[in-house]
């Protein structure tokens, strides 16, 4: 995603004095959770009337209301008929570059976190960005846990293979977690990146570009494909007269009316298969492709904490493609096979990931995770398979399950407060009470009065 810098103007000016962390709540004194129903998120159930405290930012002790007590030096929480659940991941985040400027930066790291999204995995990575982990990690910046990409392997960064080469070898030093690949890389090049990649243990993560394929992408190994890229590719039916070895449009739209969507269970196996997880940013798509007018959108509540240009913008922008991409059957078909995609992904025990691709198209950030989970259960997932998309599998595919992904004593204090219960309802995500980050506790008050 390469628009941030022209979203600048979001919160630099309006709302820079409310990026940095507020130092005064002492993390070291506990803090209990009273009465509160936990959804822990290690299988689909709810732990009623518990007390939960949090203790130097881990969860040290959950049980009964009735029969467990509460520290004389703890701040009391009540929260009664309230539901507790893990904070979730963004697996398609983004952290604005250093042109963007500090106070923009470290405001769309709160929105993140004001939104109940507690971990993101960056997606275009800049040496900066270590040091904003680092200021978060020390509690000096409020900000989820980041795990980041380096800058993207593209047809600008790569033109050669010994390109891919230099540029896994570099990020591998520099301490990158990942590789990020973005359209246009030539199969030579990528076969060297994927070579590179093995041979340093380094993983990477992405568009398919067009002359490397789902097939290719599924045997190299990615850790994950995103926006479920070159999948309709894959779907054309034989003999349509179109060439599936092509971009297609957008995300492969012009392919939907040759789709074979007989296809697509064989698609998710071969994913299975081969161990490869999707974040499919469903929300993006459908933010574009959807029927809903952009002055409807334009009223979406979350918008209030974007400036008025910028939504502005956003309206002109759905225009500009609904006048592109006319045919209303075209783009409902888009979503649905989409639809039937994650769900038959789902079906097939692949591995799926909450991520919507943030600040992008309509995506405020945090809050467009939040409509992910919406778009999710619309494809047919449970409000539990949705969440735990965003929270338990996050964890395993980090390979942290010792400390995050779920409700469990002794894991990192990273949850939502709901009023309600998600698995009942998953628009439920939407009315928090707040957020804790590291053990330090967010009231939505709090969180209302800065944004």
């Amino acid at each position: 995603m390469r628009h941030l810098p022209s979203l600048l103007a979001v919160f630099s000016l309006v709302h820079g004095r409310n990026a940095i962390a507020d130092q005064g709540q002492d993390t070291t004194r506990p803090t209990a959770f009273v009465g509160v129903h936990v959804v822990p998120m290690d299988r689909e159930r709810v732990l009623e009337s518990q007390t939960v405290v949090v203790r130097n930012g881990r969860i040290a002790t959950i049980g009964p209301t009735a029969s467990t007590p509460v520290p004389s030096d703890a701040r009391r929480i009540d929260a009664a008929g309230r539901y507790l659940m893990p904070g979730l991941g963004e697996m398609h985040a983004h952290i604005p570059a250093p042109q963007a400027g500090p106070a923009f930066t470290e405001r769309v790291l709160y929105l993140y976190v004001a939104a109940g999204v507690t971990t993101i995995r960056g997606m275009l990575g800049h040496p900066s960005h270590f040091e904003l982990r680092q200021r978060i990690e020390r509690g000096d910046l409020i900000g989820p846990r980041v795990w980041t990409s380096g800058p993207s392997a593209n047809d600008n960064s790569v033109n050669s293979p010994a390109e891919a080469e230099s540029l896994v070898t570099a990020q591998h030093a520099a301490g990158y977690d990942f590789v990020k690949i973005h359209p246009g890389l030539r199969r030579v090049e990528f076969d060297a990146l994927d070579a590179t990649a093995d041979r340093l243990g380094m993983r990477y993560a992405g568009h398919v570009p067009v002359a490397v394929g789902v097939p290719r992408a599924l045997e190299a190994g990615y850790w994950t494909i995103d926006h479920l890229d070159g999948y309709l590719n894959t779907l054309v039916a034989d003999g349509a007269p179109v060439d599936a070895a092509t971009p297609g449009g957008f995300f492969g739209m012009e392919f939907v009316p040759y789709v074979d969507q007989s296809k697509i269970a064989a698609v998710a196996w071969a994913t299975r298969a081969a161990g490869v997880w999707n974040v499919p940013t469903q929300i993006l798509m459908e933010n574009l492709a959807s029927d809903e007018d952009p002055n409807a959108m334009a009223e979406r509540a979350e918008l209030r904490y974007m400036p008025a240009r910028t939504v502005a913008g956003w309206v002109q922008q759905k225009r500009d493609f609904l006048a592109l991409n006319p045919d209303i059957e075209t783009r409902r078909q888009f979503i649905a096979v989409r639809r039937a995609l994650v769900k038959a992904l789902h079906e097939a025990g692949t591995g799926l990931l909450l991520g919507s691709d943030a600040p992008q198209w309509w995506n405020v950030p945090g809050f467009s995770a939040l409509r992910e989970l919406e778009a999710l259960v619309a494809a047919g997932l449970t409000p539990y398979q949705a969440l735990e998309a965003g929270t338990r599998s996050v964890a395993v595919y980090f390979g942290v399950t010792d400390r995050a992904g779920t409700i469990e004593v002794g894991k990192q204090a990273d949850f939502v407060v709901l009023q309600a219960n998600p698995l009942a309802d998953i628009s439920n995500v939407w009315r928090r009470t707040g957020v804790m980050l590291r053990g330090r506790w967010l009231p939505a008050a709090d969180i209302e009065a800065r944004l």
